[in-house]
């Protein structure tokens, strides 16, 4: 259940973090507004005496007895310096005359001449105009009202009832400001500012939401062992064995770790891009025997056949009693390499080639394509500039929001995949890194950890990574392949293209590719070249960005494009084997593309970096 609490804490908290803002801002812009100003108290003449009520009026119950319908109240009003009765009933009001009891209207000149008596200013009053339909400046009252405006800087209006002549609201452009602020800030957006509205309801929910759940994640990400000393727990034995059965090593543990912080206290460190943090899906582990029930976390980053296999998240296994684990990767987890920077080439404005030369001879065998590298990346301070790029790209980097200062406070290891075959590259290990610039905003998002460190690296430097790990692998066979991929996805990609022709392939290979535009698609000319190279190989380019316009090229969404150009017209998707990797969404709609095509999981492959 956490996961799933974690993720709508997110994004409620985004939306009331939304309104939270819109709260701050109009609550802000009200209290800065005068409040005389929003009031057009200058514009307002004072009040003068009245004149003495004329002792040839009517008597009162004349005027009742002259009523046409019944009357519930009775009383004297003035119609400008005019003394009239006001009579009214359960359905309005109406205006008597003081002489005969007659009704009198209120007419545009007794308008004009009670809302120029009550202005004080240079404005030029326009003629009356009659509204039989309330408007929201005056909201609250029943029509008709007259509408009087003066051609003042401050955009003053005067609303005055039909009925008794009245002056009902002063409205002013301060007001107005005012007004559109209090809206905002009572969430009531039809303007009629009811603070106990549904939607300021919902909002004030929402914020306890967050509280609640803040606790109860932040009450979660404790386990009671951490507040009691390793030395006071039940030690047990936690046993290590690589995925093909051999036994590797034994490591003490202690009742309340996990499996994963139980092996990182002994040197070995299962890969992982949140720190144990249940929310990347790396550290993955097979528990032998009994496994325990599969939690929230597990399920939503193992599919059902290895959570049967007994497949969990190891910094979600906790460690009660004697356990025994199986762990990809073998010795790779706890053998560091050391490598010197051979090269560092800008490939796109934001993909960069970084070439590795191992202190150690690798093994070709060891490192497949697909498989990925955990970069150890220390502590650091770097400039911007220390960041360098070339003139050709200066003008993408200096549109990002980047601070003078980067930083990492504490060591970090990051997962980069193979983006050639060791062997091809002359024992050096290549890799593609996306730079991740972080977000915008009032609440910036650092750039990525690793991405940053990477992109500061210069010939020369040193280099300690693990590894390599990852299950993306090709598959035996010589069935026909389609590879689909977008942005960083290039690298295991192109890694299986070249491992696959290399090798003498034979059957047809398929390779879809989606960028944003020319200058974002890494290694077009080198599969151009391919394509012509090796007849059952063919490179297909898709661009996303509509200004792209040239022959041969192919526009839209890449999952789109593949499913128009090759998927649809194909005779037997179900004798094909498919290779996915790129950004999450475009990962997500094309495995969902494969699914209304009825293609088999079995047949598809993918790796979403676990994010």
């Amino acid at each position: 259940m956490t996961p799933w609490i974690r993720k709508l804490h997110k994004w409620i908290g985004l939306a009331v973090a939304l309104q939270f803002t819109i709260w701050l801002g109009s609550g802000l812009t009200m209290s800065l507004l005068d409040k005389d100003a929003v009031e057009n108290v200058h514009h307002r003449a004072p009040a003068g005496d009245k004149p003495n009520w004329p002792g040839s009026a009517v008597a009162p119950q004349a005027v009742l007895a002259a009523a046409t319908r019944p009357v519930q109240m009775i009383e004297t009003h003035w119609l400008g310096n005019r003394p009239v009765f006001r009579l009214s009933d359960k359905d309005g009001t109406w205006l008597a005359s003081v002489d005969d009891g007659q009704p009198v209207p209120v007419t545009a000149e007794a308008v004009a001449a009670i809302a120029a008596a009550d202005y004080v200013g240079e404005g030029r009053a326009s003629p009356p105009e009659l509204m039989n339909e309330v408007i929201w400046e005056a909201r609250g009252h029943a029509a008709p009202i007259w509408r009087v405006a003066f051609a003042d800087d401050d955009g003053t209006t005067l609303y005055l009832s039909g009925q008794d002549g009245r002056i009902l609201e002063r409205r002013s452009t301060m007001w107005r400001i005012f007004d559109f602020a209090m809206m905002l800030h009572f969430m009531d957006y039809t303007r009629q500012q009811d603070f106990n509205n549904p939607l300021i309801v919902m909002a004030g929910a929402g914020g306890l939401w967050i509280a609640l759940s803040g606790i109860w994640l932040l009450v979660t990400s404790f386990r009671l062992g951490e507040f009691v000393p390793s030395r006071w727990r039940p030690r047990h034995e936690l046993t290590v064995f690589a995925a093909g059965g051999a036994r590797l090593r034994s490591v003490e543990s202690h009742s309340g770790d996990t499996v994963y912080l139980a092996l990182g206290r002994n040197g070995l460190q299962l890969p992982s891009n949140c720190g144990g943090g249940q929310s990347c899906g790396l550290c993955e582990v097979r528990v032998r025997g009994d496994a325990p029930a599969p939690t929230s976390a597990d399920r939503e980053h193992l599919d059902k056949s290895r959570l049967g296999l007994g497949y969990r998240l190891a910094c979600n296994v906790p460690v009660r009693s004697d356990i025994q684990v199986e762990v990809a990767g073998g010795a790779a987890l706890w053998t560091e390499r050391t490598a010197t920077v051979a090269s560092v080439v800008p490939v796109t404005p934001f993909l960069r080639e970084i070439v590795l030369e191992p202190d150690a001879a690798l093994a070709p065998s060891e490192f497949q394509p697909g498989a990925y590298l955990q970069v150890h990346v220390p502590g650091y301070s770097l400039r911007r500039h220390d960041l360098d790029h070339p003139e050709q790209h200066r003008l993408d980097w200096a549109a990002l929001d980047l601070p003078p200062t980067l930083t990492s406070r504490e060591p970090v290891r990051r997962s980069y995949s193979l983006s050639l075959p060791v062997e091809k590259a002359n024992g050096k290990v290549t890799l593609l890194a996306r730079f991740s610039p972080g977000g915008r905003g009032r609440k910036r998002q650092p750039a990525g950890k690793g991405s940053t460190y990477l992109y500061s690296l210069k010939p020369g430097d040193r280099v300690h990574f693990s590894g390599p790990f990852g299950d993306f692998a090709l598959k035996p066979g010589a069935k026909e392949k389609v590879f689909i991929g977008g942005g960083a996805g290039m690298a295991p990609l192109r890694a299986m293209i070249h491992s696959l022709l290399d090798h003498g392939a034979s059957e047809r290979i398929h390779f879809w590719y989606g960028a944003r535009n020319l200058r974002e698609a890494p290694y077009a000319g080198e599969m151009e070249k391919l394509a012509h190279t090796h007849p059952n190989f063919s490179w297909h380019l898709v661009l996303s960005d509509a200004a792209e316009h040239g022959a041969g090229l192919i526009q839209g969404l890449v999952h789109e494009a593949t499913h128009e150009g090759l998927l649809q017209g194909h005779p037997d998707l179900h004798a094909c084997e498919f290779y996915l990797c790129g950004p999450p969404a475009m990962l997500s709609a094309t495995r969902s593309l494969l699914d209304q095509l009825k293609v088999r999981q079995e047949q598809v492959a993918f790796d979403d970096f676990k994010i």
